[in-house]
């Protein structure tokens, strides 16, 4: 037996398709599956590439955990008496290779007649009309339906500082999502600069052929004045994802956790692991929903007024969280706590951590891909358990967000995005599980569920008010 030992679940973000032949008789097959799933893969898939009465020749697609697991199971493969390995694709990278997004024309250019009226001469009575009037540009050109996807590559994912290109794929992403669940035609801008100042000049630049600025993975705390700078200087919503994405699906997530374990929000302690961008924002919009209190927890420890050299952020958060001043480590502030909110690192808690918090314990361990606390522990003594893995449940999914606030915001003209939008957003996707199907692992909705980003866009437009 081959069994591999790893600690991480296999994912289809570690897919790979392995290409072998073994021996034509009746139980190759099976010796190939059992050997994967001793491995410690899940086999997904098997075909038939070839055949004849001595050999046969099949693609087997496996998830696996990483890339040395992935590594470890060819490794088994190859092993096997009468198994010959002959290539292995990793299907994340196929999926993207060339990039995930194009262009294609909405007109179509079929003759010299269309070319005139889409191009020169006819084109040119468009341009004077929105010179006379800017307010067309809306109505007449792109701008009515794009978002630009804006990034220094300072904070991407769970990898840090990895520069503009290393950071194209997960914009490339985004601007997919935005069109797959809201319609929303999203182009990646990809700065090769690091500079606040520089930044936030690029985008004003730009800005004009845009109908909204969504801000991903920009490191704090330079990501709040970027932001703050833009809504002051642009008259079209500059929305921070990491930031208001993140806090609605959270808020949403909350509202329904908190009427499965039958608590109000302003009878609650929350502990937030994690006071950068997107706990920060957290923090405030709970704090805007009236939240009994708040510990933001950072890797200096619990904020609070005594601390020393407090970034400005971090100073407004020790203000407004933290009554009491508590000021010891992790585990002894989820001891009695009602809700857990982890958007930090990964293995900061352990099950017993969890045991300590009240009854009825809500455990939101964000981190990605290894959350703060083991689901599988938290489970054992938590009533709700949410993560942002797509292969657990009540998976919190900023995919859930910014669609539809987008498609909200574009449908209304919005100029701006507002702490009313989020609120609302949040109570709309709180709102499409329906109170009578929520339950502990059903507390928000599939990324996959239609109703949500139309549900979110009515939302987010009602809150519009037209001059």
């Amino acid at each position: 037996m081959n069994t591999v030992s790893t600690t991480r679940l296999p994912s289809a973000g570690f897919s790979i398709t392995i290409r072998v032949s073994v021996t034509a008789d009746a139980s190759s097959i099976g010796r190939l599956t059992t050997c994967v799933g001793e491995a410690g893969a899940i086999v997904t898939a098997l075909d038939v590439v070839d055949s004849d009465h001595v050999r046969v020749t099949v693609d087997l697609t496996c998830d696996t955990a990483d890339t040395t697991h992935a590594d470890q199971v060819v490794k088994a493969l190859e092993v096997l008496p009468g198994v010959t390995v002959h290539k292995v694709s990793d299907r994340t990278f196929l999926l993207h290779l060339g990039g995930k997004i194009e262009v294609t024309p909405k007109v179509a250019l079929r003759n010299r007649d269309e070319l005139s009226r889409a191009y020169t001469p006819g084109v040119a009575r468009v341009c004077l009309a929105i010179a006379e009037n800017p307010e067309d540009a809306r109505r007449l050109t792109i701008k009515r339906n794009t978002v630009a996807v804006v990034t220094d590559g300072t904070a991407v994912l769970g990898l840090g500082n990895i520069g503009p290109a290393a950071s194209l794929p997960v914009m490339e992403g985004k601007a997919a999502l935005f069109k797959r669940f809201g319609g929303v035609d999203a182009w990646p801008v990809v700065l090769d600069t690091q500079d606040t100042d520089e930044i936030v000049r690029i985008v004003q630049a730009i800005a004009p052929a845009y109908g909204g600025i969504n801000l991903e993975d920009i490191a704090a705390p330079r990501c709040f004045e970027i932001e703050a700078r833009l809504r002051e200087l642009l008259d079209i919503p500059v929305f921070h994802d990491d930031q208001h994405g993140t806090a609605i699906c959270v808020l949403a997530a909350l509202t329904n956790a908190l009427r499965v374990v039958g608590k109000r929000l302003e009878d609650v302690r929350v502990v937030v692991s994690g006071a950068g961008a997107a706990g920060t924002a957290i923090m405030k919009l709970l704090l805007r929903q009236g939240v009994g209190d708040i510990i933001a927890y950072d890797r200096k420890g619990a904020l609070h007024l005594g601390m020393p050299d407090l970034t400005p952020s971090w100073r407004w958060l020790a203000e407004n969280t933290n009554k009491e001043g508590y000021a010891g480590d992790l585990p002894g502030a989820v001891r009695g706590a009602d809700v857990f909110i982890g958007v930090s690192a990964p293995n900061l808690l352990t099950g017993d951590d969890i045991a300590a918090m009240a009854p009825g314990a809500i455990v939101f361990a964000l981190a990605n891909p290894d959350p703060e606390v083991d689901p599988r522990e938290a489970r054992k003594h938590a009533a709700v358990v949410a993560t942002g893995r797509s292969d657990q449940p009540n998976q919190i999914n900023n995919v859930l967000a910014f669609p539809g606030v987008f498609r909200g915001m574009l449908d209304a003209h919005a100029t701006e995005f507002t702490e009313e939008m989020a609120l609302a957003a949040a109570r709309a996707i709180a709102d499409v599980v329906g109170k009578e199907k929520i339950n502990p692992t059903v507390i928000v909705p599939s990324v996959f569920d239609s109703r949500v980003a139309p549900a979110v866009a009515a939302a987010v437009a009602a809150t519009v008010t037209r001059p």
